[in-house]
Protein backbone atom coordinates (compact mmCIF):
# COMPACT_ATOMS: atom_id res chain seq x y z
CA UNK A 1 0.00 0.00 0.00
CA UNK A 2 1.49 3.44 -0.97
CA UNK A 3 1.72 6.03 1.71
CA UNK A 4 0.64 10.02 0.95
CA UNK A 5 3.59 12.34 0.50
CA UNK A 6 3.49 15.37 2.18
CA UNK A 7 3.65 18.68 0.93
CA UNK A 8 5.27 21.92 2.03
CA UNK A 9 6.10 25.16 0.95
CA UNK A 10 9.93 26.49 1.07
CA UNK A 11 13.22 28.51 -0.17
CA UNK A 12 15.99 27.55 -2.08
CA UNK A 13 18.80 28.59 -0.04
CA UNK A 14 21.69 26.67 -2.19
CA UNK A 15 22.10 24.87 -5.87
CA UNK A 16 24.06 21.99 -5.72
CA UNK A 17 25.54 19.83 -8.64
CA UNK A 18 23.35 17.36 -10.96
CA UNK A 19 19.87 19.23 -10.11
CA UNK A 20 20.33 19.06 -6.47
CA UNK A 21 18.98 21.81 -4.11
CA UNK A 22 18.81 22.60 -0.37
CA UNK A 23 15.40 23.75 0.56
CA UNK A 24 14.56 25.26 4.10
CA UNK A 25 11.17 24.60 4.68
CA UNK A 26 7.96 26.91 6.50
CA UNK A 27 9.14 25.53 9.64
CA UNK A 28 12.64 26.16 9.62
CA UNK A 29 13.93 22.55 8.92
CA UNK A 30 16.79 22.07 6.20
CA UNK A 31 16.44 19.51 3.16
CA UNK A 32 17.80 17.97 0.27
CA UNK A 33 15.46 18.23 -2.96
CA UNK A 34 15.78 17.15 -6.77
CA UNK A 35 14.19 18.30 -9.28
CA UNK A 36 10.85 16.97 -10.43
CA UNK A 37 10.05 15.34 -13.81
CA UNK A 38 8.07 17.70 -15.64
CA UNK A 39 10.22 20.49 -14.42
CA UNK A 40 12.97 19.02 -16.00
CA UNK A 41 11.43 18.24 -19.19
CA UNK A 42 10.19 22.00 -19.55
CA UNK A 43 13.40 23.37 -18.47
CA UNK A 44 11.96 25.39 -16.13
CA UNK A 45 15.14 27.02 -14.16
CA UNK A 46 14.84 27.18 -10.55
CA UNK A 47 17.59 29.65 -8.86
CA UNK A 48 18.68 30.55 -5.04
CA UNK A 49 15.77 32.57 -3.27
CA UNK A 50 13.16 30.53 -5.26
CA UNK A 51 9.85 29.84 -3.33
CA UNK A 52 9.31 25.74 -4.38
CA UNK A 53 6.82 23.10 -3.71
CA UNK A 54 8.02 20.07 -2.30
CA UNK A 55 6.70 16.73 -2.02
CA UNK A 56 8.61 14.58 1.05
CA UNK A 57 7.89 10.93 1.11
CA UNK A 58 6.89 9.02 4.51
CA UNK A 59 10.46 7.18 4.51
CA UNK A 60 12.95 9.90 4.51
CA UNK A 61 12.70 12.75 6.17
CA UNK A 62 15.27 14.74 4.56
CA UNK A 63 14.93 14.60 1.25
CA UNK A 64 12.23 15.19 -1.35
CA UNK A 65 11.50 16.42 -4.87
CA UNK A 66 10.63 20.19 -5.64
CA UNK A 67 7.19 19.75 -8.01
CA UNK A 68 6.68 23.65 -8.94
CA UNK A 69 8.01 26.86 -8.69
CA UNK A 70 5.95 29.71 -6.78
CA UNK A 71 5.97 33.29 -7.72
Amino acid sequence: MAKDKIKKNGQVIETLPNLLFRVRLEDGKEILAHLGGKLKIHRIKVLSGDRVLVEIGPYDQNRGIIVYRLK
